[in-house]
């Protein structure tokens, strides 16, 4: 069952109790990286690991995601800058233990790319912090994986 979450702003991405904090540089310009990020989120089951479906929703302001574990998100968009950021915070899901959770995409200009920065800004109890933070080298890993997927298949078209 899906529940409501406490609606943060963009500033939650420095102030939340748990921030996970991931980069990699991906052959391909930010223009290209964020039309993948903010324009083609029906793309992302192709490149982004443990998301089985994402659609967009609300005219792009909000998205709609399922992960391959059967966890469900809706999202709000709270930035879209291009070639720049896409942020979006989860309205409600049902994953337990989550209180709030904000993802901030960041691109800056690299040599031969863009730099990507992800940041995984959340709530919840002490042992729903611990546990995430138990599972920061596999969201690593799966980050590092996507971006790698995400430059090949962005090098295709």
């Amino acid at each position: 069952m899906a529940r409501r979450l406490r609606p943060v702003e963009l500033e939650f991405v420095e102030s939340a109790p748990l921030r996970l904090v991931f980069a990699a540089e991906v052959a391909a310009s930010p223009k290209a990286v964020y039309a993948a990020l903010a324009d083609d989120v029906a793309g992302w089951p192709s490149w982004f690991t443990g998301v089985a479906r994402a659609a967009s929703t609300h005219g792009g302001q909000g998205r709609e995601v399922r992960l391959t574990g059967g966890t469900r998100f809706t999202e709000t968009v709270l930035a879209a800058e291009p070639d720049a950021r896409y942020a979006y915070r989860v309205d409600t899901t049902n994953a337990p233990g989550l209180r709030a959770l904000l993802e901030d995409w960041r691109l800056t200009p690299a040599s031969g790319g863009t730099r990507l920065r992800w940041t995984f800004a959340a709530d919840g109890p002490a042992a729903f912090r611990w546990a995430l933070m138990l599972a920061r080298p596999g969201l690593g890993r799966a980050f590092r994986e996507s971006a790698r997927t995400l430059e090949h298949r962005l090098g295709r078209t």
